[in-house]
């Protein structure tokens, strides 16, 4: 199957953002792509009904249609781990339920884009994880990083973690969710991470401060960066 997991080495890294670059620049290029993030934490109620605004908003730059249901499986309002959120809510998190959901958008579509949440040791259940998550889907991981200090270690810890359940990484991206700062963490941490962890730094995606609004257009326009990223994940020959 062509699906690609976005995992980043902790919460807030941007993999909304990165995988919503990808899914756009597939759809303006006529690919079929369909997108998912299984579990949705910290979301927020509109007229009686929570809303998972990071499903939504792939799904729109994505073209996607398929019921939210369908993307996300599981959503709650309380921004916590998976397992938290849902211990809160007498719910206990069905994977089987993840796996099926996931099967049918890959029968819909010709690619699929997962999102995770937050790192690869989120807990999803009281014994089970989203590296976990990652390996019964059968598909490779992305790993979303940022250029700050600290992310050698964050990104050196994820591989780790990858690699002792044999899970495939694609490659790493390093994604400016700030503006750029010129700190010499920022400077090294590309060819740092490279050299050591031996998995490519496969795109370098940057800051876009008005990034909802020019997602929100019909034909958005996003920097060359996701249109080659989306080309090294699935040779789709962007």
């Amino acid at each position: 199957m062509n699906g690609i997991f976005i995992t980043g080495t902790d919460t807030g890294v941007g993999k909304t953002v990165v995988a919503a670059g990808i899914a756009a620049a597939m759809r303006q290029r006529g690919i079929n792509v369909g997108v998912m993030k299984p579990i949705h934490t910290g979301c927020k109620t509109r007229k009686g009904k929570l809303v998972p605004a990071d499903s939504l908003f792939l799904a729109r730059f994505a073209s996607a249609d398929d019921p939210i249901g369908l993307i996300t499986p599981y959503i709650f309002s309380e921004p916590l781990a998976p397992y938290a959120a849902a211990t809160g809510n007498n719910v206990v998190i069905d994977i089987e339920r993840i796996i099926k959901s996931f099967k049918i958008l890959c029968a819909r579509h010709d690619y699929v884009i997962v999102e995770g949440i937050g790192g690869v040791m989120a807990p999803i259940t009281e014994r089970f994880y989203v590296a976990g998550l990652i390996k019964r889907l059968k598909i490779p991981a992305l790993i979303v990083t940022r250029p700050e200090l600290g992310t050698i270690n964050h990104t050196m810890l994820t591989i780790g973690c990858l690699r002792e359940r044999k899970v495939p990484v694609k490659g790493i991206v390093i994604n400016y969710s700030r503006r750029h700062k010129n700190t010499p963490a920022e400077k090294s941490c590309r060819k740092t991470l490279g050299k050591l962890s031996g998995i490519p730094i496969i795109a370098i995606t940057p800051y876009i401060p008005d990034l909802r609004i020019k997602l929100s257009d019909r034909t958005p326009a996003f920097p060359d960066p996701f249109l080659k990223l989306a080309y090294r994940l699935f040779d789709v020959g962007c």
